[in-house]
């Protein structure tokens, strides 16, 4: 593989112990070192540190001007944009709450998470959202224009919401978890279940964003394509946080296209690349149709995460860029960093790498610890472990031990150089005949064939037994059969993980970040009547 291009470096990438204690104080360095250099570009619009800092302070006055409190929770309905950035970092100065939702969702997701998180306001961006625009009519908001901002959406004050309490700074409250201020309340995508209210506090984000700053090495010489939405977290706390963090600057895209994407690789300056495996698998896609090229003269990092990452896609994009597709795992309630594979140690697996620093791991059944090698549930303890599930302690308790252990669901095992691969998690595991059944091998497989884009496989329960179902999405223009799909299968699974049902689907159901929602997905295969498998 070719070498990445150098860049500039005045670190040693070892993280700091002097960080601050709110998420927009990260800026703060880069205001006194390099006040002009980009922050934030948003098509032809780019905003330098200085202006950034300036935005942000004149928001947060704006926004206590509204009555906006320490405590309170602000809802911001919200796609890609320089407006989150900057209304993010005023709640942090405001020591409010930021409550990310994405515009795409629907009428009743967005009602029911204003009601649950008891926002004082709720911000829209609408700017860039027709989706927002729709929500702000419905809402009765009123359009605003505020310098560095621009134009967007608020809502009235709600008169009724109550404050939290608020921790305050110091080095002595920062050192006690429990006193520790809340910075994001950000609700899970719900791809496996319902959605739940997870409590990160700015010491959970900036362990990450320095985390990220280090892995990756970033410096104020990267550009990284932003186009994970900041309404996640992978978004707002890997991507985001992790970049203006280092100095570097954010290139903000609203939605996915493949097309953007390309264009910004070859011609838009950008280093560093972050991606669902479903963005990568339709990217690649893009590039093998006639007349279209991938080219990325200046990309040093893609990284995957949020899903499970196809060893085919991985293969064929490190063979198309002649760049290591890098690979990491983690989750909502963990800020979300677990693992991470290392630049300087890439591999040829879909690994997610060894545990990142200051992450502790152990891999359990029945309570009892594993030896390496051996699959078994996943916990984690460290920084990045959330302060809990808001209005929620019975589930908080359920996933957090008085240790601080959280049980992540997944499966997973470690090898005896640390890797960790994670097969799935422990509700999708499927047991067919006495058989235990990891839908991503199956997923794996399906996706070896050149016809398909990508697929989800899941279990549905039949007297006496499970089935395996999979859901698949093809190549445009090619006309794969299910049957034909099946005699693939034959070559390359046992026969009790081959699929007993297998549906062809336009587009596969999935969250604004591209992962695939699998709940969704065991609904439809339980609807299907048996007879049709």
């Amino acid at each position: 593989m070719s070498a990445s291009p150098a860049l500039p470096c005045s670190t040693d990438f070892v993280p700091r112990e002097d960080l601050p204690q709110r998420i927009h104080q990260i800026v703060e360095a880069w205001v006194a070192r390099q006040p002009g250099a980009p922050a934030l570009r948003e098509g032809d619009t780019v905003m330098n540190f200085g202006q950034l800092d300036a935005a942000v302070s004149e928001a947060a006055r704006r926004f206590a001007a509204q009555g906006l409190r320490p405590g309170d929770r602000l809802l911001l309905v919200a796609e890609n944009s320089i407006p989150v950035i900057v209304l993010a970092l005023a709640c942090s100065r405001l020591d409010a709450w930021l409550v990310p939702v994405n515009a795409r969702l629907s009428q009743r997701e967005i009602d029911t998470f204003i009601e649950h998180s008891g926002a004082r306001l709720v911000a829209l961006t609408t700017g860039v959202s027709a989706d927002a625009e729709v929500h702000a009519r419905r809402l009765g908001a009123a359009e605003v224009d505020w310098p560095g901002v621009g134009r967007f959406h608020l809502g009235a004050v709600n008169v009724a919401a109550q404050p939290e309490p608020v921790a305050e700074s110091g080095a002595e409250q920062v050192a006690e978890s429990g006193a520790e201020q809340v910075a994001a309340l950000i609700y899970t995508s719900g791809t496996s279940g319902a959605p739940k209210a997870v409590m990160l506090t700015h010491r959970n984000l900036l362990f990450i964003a320095e985390n990220g700053r280090c892995a990756r090495r970033q410096t104020p010489a990267d550009t990284v394509y932003a186009v994970l939405p900041l309404s996640h977290i992978y978004g707002l706390a890997t991507m985001a946080l992790s970049a203006l963090n280092a100095g570097a600057s954010l290139l903000l895209v609203p939605r996915f296209d493949p097309a953007a994407v390309a264009a910004s690789l070859e011609s838009g300056g950008v280093t560093i690349l972050h991606g669902v495996p479903a963005m990568y698998a339709k990217l690649l896609e893009w590039g093998r149709r006639p007349g279209h090229r991938l080219h990325a003269p200046m990309l040093r990092i893609a990284q995957a995460g949020g899903a499970p990452l196809d060893q085919n896609f991985k293969d064929d994009f490190e063979a198309i860029f002649g760049l290591v597709l890098h690979n990491g795992y983690g989750m909502t309630e963990a800020s979300p960093s677990i693992a991470q594979t290392r630049l300087d140690a890439p591999r040829r697996d879909c690994s997610v790498g060894p545990p990142i620093p200051g992450i502790e791991i152990r891999i359990v059944k029945d309570d009892v610890a594993l030896a390496p090698g051996k699959v078994g549930e996943l916990h984690v303890r460290g920084p990045g472990i959330m302060m809990g599930y808001y209005k929620a302690p019975e589930l908080t308790r359920d996933a957090v031990d008085a240790e601080g252990w959280l049980n992540t669901g997944d499966l997973a095992r470690q090898d005896q150089d640390g890797a960790l691969f994670v097969v799935g998690r422990s509700k999708e595991l499927i047991i067919r005949s006495g058989f235990n059944v990891y839908p991503i091998e199956v997923e794996q497989a399906i996706n070896s064939h050149p016809d398909v884009v990508h697929c989800a496989v899941v279990g549905r329960s039949v007297p006496g037994n499970e089935e395996v179902v999979a859901y698949v999405e093809l190549v445009p223009g090619c006309h794969l059969t299910p049957q034909v799909l099946t005699s693939y299968l034959h070559d390359l699974l046992s026969p009790y993980k081959i699929p007993s049902y297998i549906e062809l689907l336009e587009h596969l159901p999935a969250t604004a970040t591209g992962k695939i929602l699998k709940n969704q997905l065991r609904q439809m295969a339980a609807a299907q009547p048996q007879e049709a498998t």
